[in-house]
């Protein structure tokens, strides 16, 4: 079942995000990240609906007990991606946000695919409707492609594989917010936003 036209868009849509966008804490980065596209190779993007943010001092960040081999792009300069490896299968990926050794970003949770569809189904089979192929942050990264060797590409640059623009669609005024989920600390802390109503949110 295909849910959307199979359309490609040229490199890249609208305005690639400075890095201005990204040197800010990630709890005010990542609402207004709703909405953009996360542009890959292939024609493929997606627009970003649902998002968490993490902090050097949020005991749920990767961040939270210092700077290690495994988490040190997030340590790095703002507009970089974080890809890391969890459960053993998955990958997810981040931007950095805040300045230079702060050790803070925001996973990219769910993208409503826009364009490069056939490529995404390659990718990820077993996907029966269009809102099944990214609506989670390992899905996403399967249907975009993303694995570790894309770990500390600069977003903000706009020449490598991945990167994140602005094509005029704002994030929305109201968005949903709620506690994150996948983790076993500060499960509480309301740092996830989506866009309402969106069917390509990951859980409701």
């Amino acid at each position: 079942m295909v849910d959307q036209d199979h359309r490609t868009l040229d490199r890249w849509p609208g305005v690639v995000l400075p890095r201005s966008f990204y040197q800010r804490d990630p709890t005010l980065v990542a609402p207004q990240l709703l909405n953009k596209l996360l542009c890959g190779p292939d024609g493929r993007a997606g627009r970003i609906v649902e998002v968490e943010a993490y902090r050097d001092d949020d005991p749920a960040a990767h961040t939270f007990r210092g700077k290690t081999a495994r988490n040190a792009t997030m340590f790095g300069p703002p507009g970089h991606m974080y890809v890391y490896f969890t459960y053993g299968m998955h990958w997810c990926a981040n931007a950095v946000c805040g300045d230079v050794g702060v050790g803070a970003g925001v996973l990219m949770r769910a993208l409503e695919p826009v364009a490069g569809i056939p490529q995404m189904r390659t990718l990820r089979p077993k996907a029966v409707r269009d809102r099944e192929l990214c609506n989670g942050p390992a899905r996403l990264t399967q249907a975009m492609g993303i694995t570790g060797v894309h770990n500390g590409i600069d977003l903000a640059a706009g020449v490598a594989a991945y990167t994140i623009t602005d094509d005029g669609t704002p994030p929305p005024p109201l968005p949903k917010i709620g506690p994150r989920v996948g983790i076993s600390r500060a499960t509480d802390t309301p740092w996830r936003w989506s866009v309402p109503a969106n069917t390509h949110v990951s859980r409701k």
